[in-house]
């Protein structure tokens, strides 16, 4: 039996990744982590084929020419992400359920694809004041990134309508409890 996709999408900051590992780490789910890809490099203690596949920008271009994505986003200038077509396909095909956690107009875009398959589910910050707070609290961003990241969280907080469900991030640990009801109730 082929396993479901789950679609996790959030502006950068209002904590997607936490969300995701805390369910991971229960380990009640059969979920595996879609790892995306991305031609950035990596952060202090990121690994390849772990946090992401890091790629340069020839590769990355090279896999977009071959149609090798299911997804892909020019999220900043000249900084791509992305989510592999066979990525998706090896965690299905072993009958696992997959978690993507993937930018906002790619969650819209995989949802269009996969449909029924896929439940894509929108994290939303408190208030957007409280969203730059928490990027300022993380200390490793610039000020002018964080205001590239706020403006750009605006426009995001738009697509909340498009995906199937949306849960606000004012505490986590119903946020999380929320998030895994979701999951549990779309995976039977």
């Amino acid at each position: 039996m082929k396993g479901k996709i789950i679609i996790i999408s959030a502006p950068s900051g209002c904590g997607k990744s936490t969300i995701i590992n805390a369910i991971l780490a229960k380990g009640e789910l059969d979920l595996m982590f879609s790892i995306s890809a991305t031609n950035r490099p990596p952060r202090q203690g990121e690994t390849d084929g772990v946090n992401y596949y890091f790629l340069s920008d020839d590769e990355f271009r090279g896999a977009i020419e071959r149609d090798e994505f299911v997804e892909y986003e020019e999220v900043y200038p000249g900084r791509y992400y992305g989510t592999l077509k066979r990525e998706i396909s090896r965690i299905v095909d072993e009958g696992h359920n997959v978690i993507l956690d993937i930018d906002v107009k790619g969650g819209v875009n995989v949802k269009k694809l996969y449909g029924p398959e896929a439940l894509s589910i929108f994290i939303l910050p408190p208030s957007v004041e409280a969203l730059r707070d928490r990027l300022e609290s993380r200390g490793t961003e610039t000020a002018e990134w964080i205001e590239k990241r706020v403006e750009r969280a605006e426009l995001e907080i738009g697509y909340s309508g498009r995906f199937d469900r949306s849960v606000i991030n004012d505490d986590l640990s119903k946020a999380v409890a929320e998030v895994e009801t979701l999951m549990k109730d779309f995976i039977g």
